[in-house]
């Protein structure tokens, strides 16, 4: 069992609050008596899960763009947050083939600007910048990515998520090591969960055709992606934090995702969720002509952060995929969202 004791009185600043996993996280820290400062655009989907969990009843919530440094500064000079958990960005692939320019602006610019607002704050002592597990040039290899491979993302969502790490990692050796601050960088894998209403994602997607009472459309049911429920990262990113925060030395470069017997085909990810799902849940495939670029295969290695945190993955893909079949029931049906978040959210450090 994990416990988050340590959070407890702890003021966190978590940039990206009103997105799907920022309000995953602002949960499970607000649930352990964490301070919890947010700082983010509006919510990016409407319905939005900050918005249905109503979020911002308990928590400070600052609506601010990470690309606004002044603005940024001030926050974090006001609050003296002790750690920072960095998760603003524009996390949609196809969203970077038609907004590049602001998909670069708002992921390697806010991530200098974050660092330059936590390199003038001293009252920071942990920083966390959550990237993405596509920061790696991907050969599609059989085997998973291991944080020692070559950081070269090819649509500009990925490639502006490496540019983040190398950011970050510049930031470390140039400033933060000085002002022993302790950095690292979270590579995660795909998150699944309640309360994702994102376009172009497979799970919201098939959620909104069974709200709908229509047959799943598949675009590419042949790729293969490290999937996970969104509590498997959020709450690594939480452990880690604390423990370089007690031990400067775990500071470093991570991988976060499954192990290879849930590392899923997007096909198969739907077949679970038809079969959790029930109610004569059926899917098709739907390829499209010229559509952008998309890695087909991508698995992590994990061995780093296990060996250091002695961490591992807690839920399987069948019991990521009933935990988020639970929790959109129960908001289709009107049912209490906080309750059935907290349910999950103790399941989950009690297993």
């Amino acid at each position: 069992m994990y416990k988050l004791d340590f959070y407890n009185g702890k003021t966190v600043l978590v940039t990206g609050h009103t997105g799907f996993k920022g309000s995953w996280m602002c949960r499970v820290l607000t649930m352990h008596g964490a301070n919890v400062v947010g700082y983010s655009l509006e919510p990016p989907t409407s319905p939005s899960l900050f918005e249905t969990a109503e979020i911002s009843k308990e928590i400070t919530s600052v609506i601010g763009d990470i690309r606004d440094l002044d603005k940024l500064c001030d926050i974090i000079h006001k609050y003296s947050p002790d750690i920072v958990i960095h998760m603003a960005a524009q996390p949609i692939v196809r969203e970077s083939y038609s907004n590049p320019v602001y998909t670069y602006e708002t992921n390697v610019m806010g991530t200098v600007n974050i660092c330059e607002a936590v390199r003038l704050c001293d009252s920071v002592r942990s920083f966390v910048n959550v990237t993405t597990d596509k920061v790696y040039l991907n050969n599609e290899w059989e085997w998973g990515y291991r944080e020692t491979d070559a950081l070269d993302g090819y649509d500009p969502y990925s490639n502006s998520k490496s540019c983040s790490e190398l950011v970050t990692s510049s930031y470390k050796k140039s400033f933060f090591n000085v002002k022993d601050i302790a950095v690292s960088t979270c590579r995660a894998g795909n998150v699944i969960g309640g309360g994702d209403f994102a376009k172009d994602r497979i799970i919201p997607d098939c959620v909104r055709a069974m709200q709908n009472g229509s047959e799943i459309i598949v675009r590419n049911p042949y790729s293969t992606r490290p999937y996970q429920h969104v509590l498997e990262p959020v709450t690594t990113y939480l452990m880690l934090a604390e423990r370089q925060y007690k031990d400067h030395s775990l500071a470093g470069c991570y991988n976060i995702g499954p192990d290879d017997c849930d590392c899923v085909s997007t096909g198969e990810l739907v077949d679970i969720f038809c079969n959790v799902w029930g109610d004569g849940a059926t899917w098709k495939n739907v390829a499209e002509g010229n559509a952008p670029h998309e890695a087909n295969f991508l698995k992590l290695d994990c061995s780093k952060i296990k060996s250091a945190l002695k961490w591992r993955p807690r839920w399987h893909i069948a019991d990521a995929v009933e935990k988020t079949v639970e929790w959109s029931k129960v908001y289709l049906s009107g049912g209490n969202i906080n309750g059935v978040m907290e349910k999950q959210i103790k399941e989950y450090l009690e297993d």
